[in-house]
């Protein structure tokens, strides 16, 4: 145990906010999934093991990836683009349908779900960053640069569109705000946005899942025109925030969880609230935000490109993603299937957050190691 904590390397801050939201998430998966367990006739703990044994493997994958040298990550992410691809397309014709939408595919042999959306995240933005550094000379050549990179965002973008709107939607904020870090024209980021927002038209009006997604704006827009069903999920996360008051009702004591479909996951924020308070959800933010800090100082100190731009990708994602879950639970947003990162039970989400957190710790770690020279045979650090 000495040993692997003495290799322990990174930004300090950064393991201890994901300690801090790993013990957090424990004690509010224990105490939003009794109603979940009741309802199969499980004990309250076998989600909470489970959901234990995920966050375990997480920050176990979070060391090794952390371990590994970050450019390492510039060859893995072609493999990535080339696997994603053909998962996309595999689970929007043979994954499994709930609500009309085809996110996940089953693994052989484990009961597991996999939501390649996960992975789609993690590809393109290793390939972005990967692209975006090793192009600098000639960022502008549009045959051998920007077609490439658009390509690669508008593609990844309709085909997680068409079955996950919300998630499509944030990782192409992210992409584009890594093509403004690389240096991308205006010009050229205008045409991006444009075809992204000619294929977001075209996933609403006639995409598979078009009647969801149009119901949840209108019941978004005019909440007093929603019917009861459109509007219920939204109505009981403000009714969780607002019994919550300033100290909360005490751990366990949620009553909203009874009524929420995913206290544990999508709504999860609303019951933390509800049992923590106003104090409680601030400081949930407030961790939120001190880890967005704590990576735009890994950014600024980062001395190779590859390492910036995978950094800030990663960290962008995982920021909005929380900030995306925390809109919808307080009514800022329309209803969506978002989790709160290392935060919502889950399964492979768990997992692929961490490997990002990995990421990000294995670019500060270069930055915190001392350099080496070598003079005749003598290393100097």
């Amino acid at each position: 145990m000495n040993q692997i904590l003495s290799n322990v390397k990174g930004d300090r801050w950064i393991w201890l906010i994901v300690i801090l939201l790993s013990i957090l998430s424990l004690l509010a998966v224990y105490s939003s999934t009794g109603t979940l367990a009741y309802i199969k006739g499980k004990a309250n703990e076998t989600y909470l093991v489970k959901h234990m044994a995920m966050l375990f493997g997480g920050i176990a994958l979070m060391y090794i990836s952390h371990r590994i040298d970050y450019r390492y990550y510039a060859g893995i992410s072609k493999i990535l683009m080339v696997i994603t691809i053909p998962l996309l397309l595999y689970t929007l014709v043979f994954g499994n349908h709930v609500n009309d939408a085809s996110r996940w595919i089953s693994i052989p042999g484990t009961g597991l779900t996999f939501q390649t959306s996960d992975l789609a995240k993690l590809a393109l933005i290793t390939y972005l960053a990967r692209t975006l550094s090793r192009k600098q000379e000639n960022i502008k050549d549009v045959k051998n640069s920007f077609i490439p990179i658009m390509g690669s965002v508008c593609l990844v973008f309709i085909l997680i569109a068409l079955a996950n709107l919300s998630t499509a939607l944030m990782l192409f904020g992210v992409s584009i705000l890594l093509l403004i870090i690389g240096r991308i024209s205006i010009k050229q980021i205008a045409v991006v946005c444009l075809a992204g927002a000619i294929l977001l038209t075209g996933v609403i009006m006639l995409g598979p899942r078009r009647q969801t997604y149009i119901s949840r704006i209108h019941a978004f827009m005019h909440p007093e025109l929603a019917t009861a069903d459109k509007s219920f999920q939204s109505d009981h996360s403000k009714i969780a925030i607002a019994t919550g008051g300033v100290l909360g009702k005490g751990p366990g004591n949620s009553t909203e969880r009874n009524y929420l479909p995913h206290p544990y996951s999508d709504f999860i924020y609303a019951t933390i609230v509800e049992e923590y308070g106003l104090i409680g959800g601030i400081a949930l933010v407030a961790i939120y935000l001190f880890l967005l800090y704590r990576c735009i100082k890994i950014v600024t100190k980062a001395p190779k490109a590859f390492g910036a731009l995978l950094a800030a990708g990663l960290s962008f994602s995982l920021t909005i993603q929380a900030f995306a879950n925390m809109a919808v639970a307080v009514g800022l947003g329309p209803v969506t299937g978002v989790p709160l990162p290392l935060v919502s039970m889950g399964g492979t989400s768990i997992l692929f957050t961490s490997v990002a957190f990995g990421i990000i710790l294995s670019v500060s770690r270069d930055i915190d190691e001392p350099k080496k020279v070598v003079v005749g045979e003598i290393s100097v650090a």
